[in-house]
């Protein structure tokens, strides 16, 4: 099958990263067009460099033209890709969102990707989302979890104006996807942008509330031990940079935590520097995550075509 065509509105640090991405590491897309509003930025000037089709002019721009993309990458702010969502769904191009805005299914490709029937328009819900949720659906494909918390801390030079600007749908976005994707009964997101020098590489905390037997050293603690390894080697394949800090920590049940337990994972990632530093791997593995998912759903989709009899 030849390659899907691709899209990517947004020509800052998110959606130049991502260019890079599926240029380097995708099989099967092809950066077809970079949308931006800024004629100056750094983004679109690499974008027409290598041959790539460019404008300023925005999403219109692109939905005018003759031959529309297989795939648009949105890389804006949860506010643009409200109003650009419906925009994208009416043209039939497949969306792959990586702002908060969490207008589509919330997608984490190594955990319920194969559970979404429908894929027009899919949510990677935050930078953080990717690097807590797998580990909270590990836990909780073992034992119940009442309540997960995360702690993302990034370096504040890889904090855009994007990032900034979607704090709230950042934290609101997380803290439900550790519900919908992870599994948590409840969830909660915070956001921690440190200026340190030199820049700090993207840390999260993760804790989730067990039950207590399962806090305790024995099979249930071996089978968490196990599944979140697992999930860690799964996100390796495409982001090398994720890995434990150290092996995860279990505490015994408490009368005031509801006579839970508690397991807390500790998850560092460093960015791959397709364009950005190394410290911004925060914005690496959102990056990552998206790429490996357009990959996924074009295989999806040549092999609904190859099973489509000939004739129908």
């Amino acid at each position: 099958m030849a390659k899907k065509t691709a899209a990517i509105v947004g020509s800052g640090n998110i959606g130049t990263d991502l260019m890079f991405k599926i240029m380097r590491r995708s099989s099967n897309l092809e950066v077809k067009y970079m949308i931006g509003v800024d004629p100056a930025s750094d983004g679109l000037a690499r974008a027409a460099r290598l041959g790539i089709t460019t404008s300023a002019e925005g999403v219109d721009w692109l939905l005018a033209q003759d031959e529309l993309p297989d795939f648009v990458f949105e890389c804006t702010s949860a506010k643009a890709h409200e109003v650009n969502a419906p925009k994208y769904k009416a043209a039939g191009i497949h969306a792959i969102d990586l702002t908060p805005a969490a207008v589509g299914a919330y997608l984490c490709p190594v955990v319920n990707l194969d559970a979404l029937e429908d894929v027009l328009n899919v949510n990677m819900i935050t930078c953080a989302g990717q690097a807590t949720t797998p580990i909270v659906a590990a836990v909780s494909s073992v034992v119940p979890v009442e309540y997960a918390e995360i702690v993302a801390s990034i370096a504040s030079k890889s904090a855009g104006p994007g990032t900034r600007a979607n704090v709230d749908e950042f934290t609101e976005t997380t803290a439900k996807a550790l519900e919908v994707v992870g599994g948590a009964k409840r969830g909660k997101a915070i956001i921690i942008i440190n200026p340190v020098e030199p820049p700090m590489i993207m840390r999260n905390t993760i804790y989730a509330a067990i039950p207590a037997a399962a806090a305790e050293p024995g099979e249930l603690q071996d089978r968490i031990r196990a599944a979140i390894d697992e999930a860690v080697v799964k996100i390796q394949d495409y982001v090398p940079g994720y890995s434990l800090r150290v092996e995860p920590q279990f505490d015994p049940a408490r009368e005031d935590w509801n006579g839970h337990g508690r397991v807390g994972v500790w998850v560092q990632v460093k960015g791959a520097a397709d364009y950005l530093p190394e410290y911004a791997g925060n914005l690496d593995i959102i990056t990552a995550a998206a790429t490996r998912t357009a990959d996924l759903l074009a295989e999806r989709m040549d092999a609904a075509i190859s099973s489509t009899p000939v004739g129908a």
